[in-house]
């Protein structure tokens, strides 16, 4: 059951940034706009999606977890100060990327449990 538990936290943690990965691929030019509306260079759009896409689908096949955890957990934590710092409008969804960034803690500390190919290769 705990394997099961581990597995479906996995996909529901990674969920969020697959889905946030891919619109970011169909309205490209809006989130470059957005992006740099913070001061953020647009040139970095390219590595969030890949890092939104790639560390995800990691997560949940269970490759290199801890550090896809760990880069996703950095990434939380960036974007919240960067983008949701307004907090008269924005401190639930700061609170939010806090969250997650601590869910992606226990993920860096624990690693993945049976069903992931980490544990496969320890064996």
């Amino acid at each position: 059951m705990v394997n099961i538990a581990d597995l479906i936290g996995r996909i529901l943690i990674s969920f969020v940034f697959l889905l946030s990965g891919f619109r970011k691929i169909l309205n490209y030019e809006g989130t470059v706009d957005w992006m740099e509306g913070f001061g953020v260079p647009g040139i970095l759009l390219t590595p969030t999606i890949i890092l939104e896409i790639l560390a995800p689908l990691l997560i949940i096949i269970g490759y290199k977890v801890r550090i896809s955890a760990a880069l996703l957990s950095i990434f939380c934590l960036a974007t919240a100060i960067i983008f949701l710092n307004d907090f008269s409008n924005q401190i639930v969804a700061f609170s939010k990327n806090i969250a997650l960034a601590g869910g992606f803690l226990f993920l860096v500390i624990n690693g993945a449990k049976d069903f992931s190919i980490d544990n496969k290769f320890k064996k």
